[in-house]
């Protein structure tokens, strides 16, 4: 069964969150939702990501701002593919977090989203792939 599992970086991503699930939910997509910051709570986010290693077909959003943590972090502990949609609150917001989430090490492929609903496409074509 094909399985999107968002990761928020903190509550106060929830209306960011809101935008993609409310996207995937248009396309026919359940998304599991968690509350986890790579920076805090690494432990929980490892949990996550061993919980969901026995899936055939998954594939993670992240929602993190500021040092992006979190993207880099679950891209180098799983083997699904891993969106990151960095919120913003303005367009000075927007150039740290999208800096921060451009920025991974090697061995960490991170695709980068800006926009909420191309991320809930992109993990729908992503997912489609596969049936095909």
């Amino acid at each position: 069964m094909e399985k999107i599992v968002i990761i928020m970086g903190s509550e106060s991503d929830g209306p960011h969150a809101e935008k993609i699930t409310s996207k995937l939910a248009d396309l026919g997509y359940h998304t599991d939702i968690h509350v986890a910051s790579a920076h805090k709570q690494p432990r929980k986010v490892l949990e996550i990501i061993e919980t969901n290693s026995r899936e055939k077909t998954l594939v993670y959003i992240t929602i993190a701002g500021r040092s992006n943590a979190l993207s880099g972090f679950v891209a180098a502990n799983c083997k699904f593919p891993v969106i990151a949609c960095p919120p913003f609150a303005d367009k000075v917001d927007m150039m740290v977090n999208i800096n921060s989430t451009l920025q991974m090490p090697s061995n960490t492929p991170v695709l980068t989203v800006i926009d909420p609903g191309n991320a809930a496409l992109a993990a729908a074509r992503i997912l489609s792939l596969v049936k095909s």
